[in-house]
């Protein structure tokens, strides 16, 4: 019997593990598709992975203390640079009841067209009655509006105007935008999925389309003579090609994951060589080493995207420093 129990107890355990994974795939997943297709950047949080990760218990309604305690720790360990919410969290949970310390994941997105905030708290009840309370307004279609509201009470634009939709938070600093979003019907564009499905169980994340990662992680952010060093060491790795997608992720054990999308296999393996040689040498525009902030683990082509393992220098910030440019070896 004890050989039973221990066995069914195993089987259990393992089923647990099989299922927590499924479901963190999809909490990430299933964000990419709340939000609108034609984003040009997308950033996530697994805010219950983060606690996690930092043996941190929930709370159903922690103090202002227990809220800047965690996020102090969660900056520390890199896992809280892609939040929209971190900047407003204290007010977030005193007037609204939600926050980074009791939520479960977070969807940040940003278009041409606005912006945009998915909440995926553990419960919407009591969340209308708390915009109200705080002094929003509801409009058509269920948004409250609290622009004024929010700025008195030290909440971040983005949560200007609040829809609850389908057991979930949506949030905007346009009411006409969020009111599209609510739509839905979004399905990400093909290099977008690619490099996000190949980032595997993100705690935190960056996406980038291809034109906002060649905008904005670019060399062209670096000064002259950073952008000649930055040429030269590119032909001597062999030269780079363009990206079609760029994302970032770091896992719970604090692991980052780089996945860059190309327009066909060839140019992957291609570029695996060369951007491994990029990320293994100087960083110009962001000064010293790439050596000084990683050690660089395996590189891989496969089809159309090129995946590389970045193992962080204890006290590196490698996710929020390298999600801004220049990035070298995201060059296009």
């Amino acid at each position: 019997m004890a050989t039973v129990v221990a066995l069914v107890l195993v089987v259990a355990a393992v089923v647990g593990v099989v299922w927590w994974r499924g479901a963190h795939r999809d909490g990430f997943a299933t964000a990419l598709t709340l939000v609108p297709d034609d984003a040009q950047r997308y950033s996530w949080t697994d805010w219950a992975g983060v606690r996690r990760a930092l043996h941190v218990p929930d709370a159903e309604d922690p103090s202002g203390a227990a809220v800047d305690a965690f996020l102090s720790r969660g900056f520390d360990a890199d896992l809280t640079s892609a939040s929209a919410m971190v900047t407003s969290a204290d007010a977030l949970q005193s007037h609204l009841g939600f926050s980074p310390a009791t939520v479960t994941w977070e969807m940040f997105a940003q278009s041409d067209s606005g912006a945009v905030v998915v909440v995926q708290p553990t419960s919407t009840d009591g969340v209308e009655a708390a915009l109200a309370r705080a002094g929003y307004t509801r409009g058509p279609h269920g948004i409250w509006g609290g622009a004024d509201a929010a700025a008195r009470l030290g909440i971040t634009p983005e949560f200007g105007n609040i829809a609850v939709h389908d057991g979930r938070v949506y949030a905007s600093d346009s009411a006409d935008y969020l009111d599209e979003v609510l739509g839905g019907g979004f399905t990400p564009a093909d290099p977008v999925s690619q490099v996000a499905g190949n980032l595997g169980d993100p705690v935190s994340a960056i996406v980038y389309s291809g034109d906002y990662v060649c905008g904005h992680l670019a060399m062209s952010q670096a000064d002259d003579v950073d952008q000649a060093q930055a040429a030269e060491l590119i032909r001597q790795a062999g030269g780079v090609d363009p990206l079609t997608a760029f994302a970032m992720g770091v896992d719970a054990d604090r692991q980052v994951r780089v996945a860059l999308g190309f327009e066909n296999h060839d140019q992957a393996v291609h570029d695996a060589d060369a951007r491994a040689v990029l990320a293994g040498g100087p960083a110009p525009g962001q000064g010293g080493s790439f050596t000084d902030r990683f050690r660089l683990g395996r590189v891989a082509a496969d089809g159309g995207v090129v995946t590389m393992q970045l193992h962080p220098v204890r006290g590196a910030y490698v996710l929020s420093d390298l999600s801004t440019g220049p990035v070298l070896f995201a060059s296009c």
